[in-house]
């Protein structure tokens, strides 16, 4: 069985934008989820470490099932070494990187990390609506930390009218063409759009702590039973904004599935992969492709930009099939359907390792569930 690798997540974004704010709403919306995270600022003082866990240290746990790290960059790996100890069970870990830091060399310092127990789970680059033409006038370089994301989080966009938040979509869209851009108020982003978000099978203990998630529902139910007996008689506006946001988060994105009981043919499946729709974020799910034989099963993941597949073994009476999720924003269901099922191939086509070959390129060993990555 594969190595079930930890998707790491880059959340960057000017200072001011709504990163940690965007960081507690996914805590607080994955409540199941045990999210490890890391926090690189400047100062002595961690200020946004402060705000996820309430204190500064390295490795505090906290019953919601999230780790909270303050690190520099020259301890990254040490962190995410540690965060990833299969002891501490983590699903997901995500690094919030401070307002000043490059969204380039966060990348390349995670994907040219040695730690064989993560895989790359994107950039999210988040932007102030309502500053973003300010800063985009203060800071050029912000055009270029949009180009390196593989999501675009339009935040605060209850501080700007409709017309206003099309033509920043636009904007975003001439600046880096292709990325997907969803928009977001009070920094909330189904967690669902940026990982598998699966609740975990445990047996818990009867009696613990009292967890964020606990509080956070308590003060939900608070709110809106102090709404319900308030003047106007309304208690679904828990945020003071006039929106309700417990509904509706999967209105900014789709997601596609596929699946086909025929091989693929590995050249044509590149082909698609190299040239993906516009606003296409994350590819996953297992391939079954002409020519491999009948014991390489290739894991695809895909965010952005990078790709990579993972080699492990069929099961004995697992069957053969090719089965891919793909999510994104703007995306034509049909479309892609169509593309995908172009790529299967025919039964008089002759295919053979060398086909493979774009495939292997992207390409992790075989894994029986120790093994590593190749490069």
């Amino acid at each position: 069985m594969a190595t079930q690798r930890i998707p790491v997540i880059l959340v960057t974004g000017f200072l001011g934008s709504g990163k940690t704010t965007m960081l507690n709403q996914l805590m607080r919306d994955s409540a199941d989820i045990r999210i490890g995270v890391i926090v690189n600022d400047f100062g002595s003082i961690n200020i946004d470490a402060l705000a996820v866990a309430g204190q500064v240290d390295s490795m505090i746990p906290i019953e919601n099932g999230c780790l909270c790290c303050a690190a520099d960059a020259t301890e990254l790996d040490g962190m995410l070494d540690r965060l990833t100890d299969p002891e501490l069970r983590i699903d997901v870990v995500v690094i919030e990187a401070s307002g000043l830091a490059e969204p380039q060399s966060m990348i390349r310092a995670l994907l040219s990390s040695g730690n064989e127990r993560i895989v790359y789970g994107g950039l999210v680059e988040v932007v102030d609506a309502a500053e973003f033409p300010d800063t985009r006038l203060r800071h050029p370089e912000l055009e270029r930390h949009v180009r390196a994301a593989d999501l675009v989080v339009l935040n605060k966009t209850d501080r700007v009218a409709e017309d206003e938040r099309h033509g920043l979509l636009e904007s975003l869209q001439e600046i880096a063409p292709g990325v997907p851009v969803v928009s977001a108020v009070h920094g909330r982003v189904d967690p669902a759009l940026l990982f598998d978000h699966q609740p975990r099978e445990t047996a818990e203990e009867g009696f613990r702590q009292l967890s964020f998630a606990d509080v956070w529902a308590d003060a939900d139910a608070d709110a809106q039973a102090d709404g319900a007996h308030g003047a106007d008689g309304c208690g679904d506006d828990i945020h003071g904004d006039g929106q309700d946001h417990g509904h509706h988060l999967h209105a900014a994105y789709e997601s596609v599935e596929f699946s086909s009981a025929e091989p693929l043919h590995p050249r044509r499946l590149m082909e698609f992969l190299d040239s993906r729709p516009l606003g296409l974020y994350r590819a996953k799910g297992f391939l079954h492709f002409a020519g491999a034989g009948r014991d390489r099963k290739f894991g695809l993941h895909a965010v952005g930009s990078y790709l990579r597949f993972q080699l492990s073994p069929w099961e004995g009476d697992e069957p053969r099939t090719t089965q891919l999720v793909m999510i994104g924003t703007g995306i034509h269901p049909d479309t892609l359907t169509k593309r995908l099922t172009e790529c299967v191939a025919a039964p008089e086509e002759e295919i053979d390792e060398t086909h493979l070959m774009g495939v292997l390129r992207y390409a992790d060993e075989m894994d029986s569930g120790t093994g590593g990555p190749t490069g």
